[in-house]
């Protein structure tokens, strides 16, 4: 038998479709729920379905008025605010296509993408940095009026046609802008029950920030689309109080990284009568955080993988368990192989690459403007993950690490050719060279090892990186070293960097 995994097509995407319409029509089923709670050990600022609806289609009108027309692309350069999503969904609403994007980046970053995809419009929140641009930019004083606006009609179309973008470092060093249709919603189907258990009665709380697309997603997108309460802690909440935000808000899952259940378990846990699990993405979840929660609060944690090009498709799921060591099994109508080179799936128990087939509905159209960079990440029919691993009997797939050297830092993947690119203007640094460390189980961190005729000061090395690079790509520490280790070719060995001391 073969690491194949593929039990009859998922249902295909109606058409017409408008992504913003889909995950807004049971809302309007039920208007006067809450869809959203924005919470905080004080109290809770609540968005009804029919105040985010309206919020939406408003914000549509709003962009329509402006100037913009469907296919156009508008920049979204917003802070941890409610304003994000209601952009986002906007936007999509009316056939405009957005590209979320963290606060982090900074105006050299930022302005990489204006030049490479040329936006008609920005949408700009206070103090997040943009570089000065002849495009118009509305602040929250123009778009926050929007809300008000008649609501505008959803923008019917073809399910393959694209609805937004986002963006993921590539292992050129250059981030990919990965393009995705209005279908791929429709896809995150099969993550309801094949890793959420999400129900309409559920009360999620995501503890990442509104303008991160795996809060997008998870916290926000998934919830409404089942017609559930989405809540999200207010900007700045210590992860000491998360716990206590679960028990006054009656949340029955819980979603976030495996860092911020690391950092929960440090303190005493509440009893949690209406937990009924949580959710793990962005970077493996070791056993012991995964036994810590269970030993705390009683309930699992459900684990997923997955990527920007096709979200996540392989998990752990009520009703389906957990292996331990693995990472779950793909989500029921994926079409998921464990491949070699050429894309032939490997025999049951054999190491290759995870894979997702060009026919499952959630994979991106292509990375935008780079036909041959998304050509290069197929072989055959499979697009190929960067993933290595191995799939048992059972589908269980267990996590073998990369194939290249892309690094995870706190859930984001990170190119070290765009952090080592970022570094090599920096005077008095001859070569250098990043990779993820682990500092202990479960923790990693980007280091930077450089060669020069002396140590350079590591307050002058953090100051060139956050110039030129987001928080979670700025390396923790630098090292000095007297020579980078390379293969007979002149490659830079990173696994070995590690083991570097000093001079």
């Amino acid at each position: 038998m073969i690491s194949l995994f593929h039990e009859g097509a998922f249902a295909p995407c109606p058409a017409p479709f408008n992504l913003a319409a889909h995950v807004l029509a049971a809302g309007a089923a039920q208007p006067d729920k809450i869809a959203l709670a924005i919470v905080k050990p004080t109290g809770a600022q609540r968005w009804s379905y029919a105040r985010l609806i309206a919020a939406v289609r408003g914000t549509a009108t709003g962009l329509l008025q402006s100037g913009l027309k469907p296919g156009d692309i508008v920049l979204m350069r917003l802070g941890n605010t409610v304003d994000f999503p209601i952009a986002y969904l906007g936007a999509i609403a009316a056939g405009i296509v957005p590209v979320p994007t963290s606060s982090q980046l900074t105006e050299r970053e930022v302005a990489g993408i204006i030049e490479y995809l040329s936006p008609k419009a920005i949408l700009r929140g206070e103090g997040v940095a943009c570089p000065p641009t002849q495009i118009p930019v509305h602040g929250p004083d123009r778009f926050e009026a929007w809300h008000s606006l008649p609501p505008a009609d959803y923008a019917m179309g073809d399910p393959e046609r694209l609805a937004y973008i986002v963006y993921t470092s590539g292992t050129s060093g250059t981030p990919r802008a990965v393009g995705h249709a209005h279908r791929a919603i429709w896809a995150r189907q099969m993550m309801m029950q094949g890793w959420y258990g999400l129900q309409p009665s559920d009360r999620l709380l995501h503890a990442g920030a509104f303008n991160w697309t795996f809060t997008l997603g998870t916290g926000l997108m998934d919830p409404w689309t089942m017609g559930a309460a989405a809540l999200i802690p207010a900007a700045g909440t210590d992860p000491a109080q998360l716990a206590l935000l679960m028990k006054r808000n009656d949340v029955t899952i819980f979603a976030a990284a495996p860092g911020v259940y690391r950092q929960l378990l440090k303190f005493p846990l509440p009893p949690l009568p209406k937990l009924r699990h949580g959710l793990a993405a962005g970077e493996k979840l070791p056993d012991t955080v995964r036994d810590g929660w269970r030993a705390a609060t009683g309930t699992e944690i459900y684990e997923a993988y997955g990527m920007s090009e096709c979200s996540t498709f392989i998990s752990s799921a009520p009703g389906r368990g957990h292996a331990p060591g693995r990472l779950g099994a793909p989500q029921p109508g994926r079409h998921i192989a464990l491949v070699d080179d050429s894309g032939t799936p490997v025999p049951l128990g054999d190491e290759g690459v995870i894979a997702v087939h060009r026919d499952d509905p959630g994979l991106m159209l292509g990375y935008v403007g780079a036909p041959e960079a998304t050509r290069a990440k197929f072989a055959g029919d499979w697009f190929l993950s960067g993933d290595r691993g191995v799939m048992d009997a059972d589908h269980q797939v267990t996590y073998l690490g990369r194939s290249d050297d892309m690094m995870n830092a706190g859930g984001y993947r990170v190119s070290p050719l765009e952090v080592e690119a970022a570094l090599a203007s920096m005077p008095g640094l001859q070569e250098v060279a990043v990779t993820d460390v682990e500092i202990k189980p479960g923790v990693r961190i980007i280091m930077a090892f450089y060669t020069g005729p002396e140590a350079l000061d590591d307050d002058a090395l953090t100051a060139h990186a956050q110039e030129r690079l987001a928080r979670y790509k700025q390396p923790r520490g630098y090292v000095h070293v007297a020579a980078l280790p390379r293969n007979p070719n002149g490659k830079i060995l990173r696994q070995t960097l590690k083991d570097l001391r000093p001079v």
